[in-house]
C-alpha cells in the first residue's frame, strides 16, 4: 500500500511518499520554500514519486493536509489533492496541518501545535502523545490560549517565531501520522475542502456591510 501524503498549509513544503505495509518512508521533502509554491509543490511531488521509484498509478491513497493555515497555500494543497485522487480514481484522507505539526514527539503530555493567525492570535490544537485530539483545533488569542494551558504539562509546537514565547519547531513524524489514519475510510474527491478555521478578512467586511 502507496501513500502520498502533502501539506502545502504554511510557509513550509512537506511531501512524503509512504509504504504503508513496511512501514517505511520511501521519500521525504519538508524544506521552507523560496520561491512560488505553485510552481514548485509539482516539481518537488514529481521528484519524490521518482525518488521513491514508482509511477503515479501505484499510489494508492492520498493524504490531504487540509489546514489550517495559509489561505491560498490551504487551497492549492487541497485542489492539487483533489486532483490526483480524482484522476487517478484514488481515495483521500484528509488531515489537519495543527496535527502533523503536533507528531512532534515530545517528553510532554501535551503537544500544542500552533500556527501563527496573525494580530496576537494563532491556530492552535492540543493533542496528546498518540495525537488523540485533546482540544478541537480552533482560532484563539494567544492569551486565552496560555491562560486555558495553565497548570498543564504541555510544549508548545510551531515553525513561526513569535516573541516572548517559548516554543519548539516541529519535527513531523509521518509514520505516527500515517499509522493513526491508515485506516480511515476517507472521502470522495469532490466532498474534499479546505480548514479554515477563521473567514477571510474580506468575508468578514461583507459580513459586516450586510450587518448594517
Amino acid at each position: 500500500m502507496i501513500s502520498l501524503l502533502l501539506d502545502t498549509s504554511n510557509f513550509k513544503l512537506v511531501v512524503a511518499v509512504v509504504d504503508e505495509d513496511k512501514n517505511e518512508v520511501l521519500s521525504y521533502y519538508n524544506e521552507k520554500l523560496n520561491s512560488d509554491l505553485s510552481v514548485k509543490v509539482f516539481e518537488v511531488i514529481k521528484q519524490c514519486i521518482d525518488n521513491a521509484n514508482i509511477i503515479p498509478n501505484d499510489i494508492d491513497k492520498i493524504y490531504s493536509i487540509t489546514g489550517p493555515g495559509s489561505f491560498t497555500g490551504v487551497r492549492i494543497g487541497v485542489t492539487i489533492c483533489k486532483t490526483f485522487a480524482w484522476t487517478l480514481n484514488k481515495k483521500v484522507i484528509p488531515i489537519s496541518s495543527l496535527e502533523l505539526l503536533a507528531s512532534t514527539n515530545t517528553n510532554y503530555e501535551l503537544n500544542v501545535a500552533m500556527i501563527d493567525a496573525r494580530r496576537d492570535c494563532v491556530y492552535a490544537g492540543v493533542y496528546d502523545n498518540e495525537l488523540n485530539t485533546v482540544i478541537e483545533d480552533r482560532y484563539i488569542s494567544i492569551e486565552q490560549l496560555l491562560l486555558e494551558l495553565k497548570d498543564k504539562n504541555y510544549i508548545l509546537i510551531s515553525d513561526d517565531d513569535f516573541e516572548n514565547l517559548k516554543k519548539i519547531d516541529s519535527k513531523i513524524d509521518i509514520l505516527k501520522v500515517i499509522n493513526k489514519h491508515k485506516n480511515d475510510v476517507g472521502v470522495n474527491p469532490h466532498s474534499l475542502n479546505p480548514t479554515y478555521l477563521k473567514i477571510t478578512e474580506a468575508e468578514a467586511k461583507l459580513q459586516t456591510k450586510n450587518n448594517d
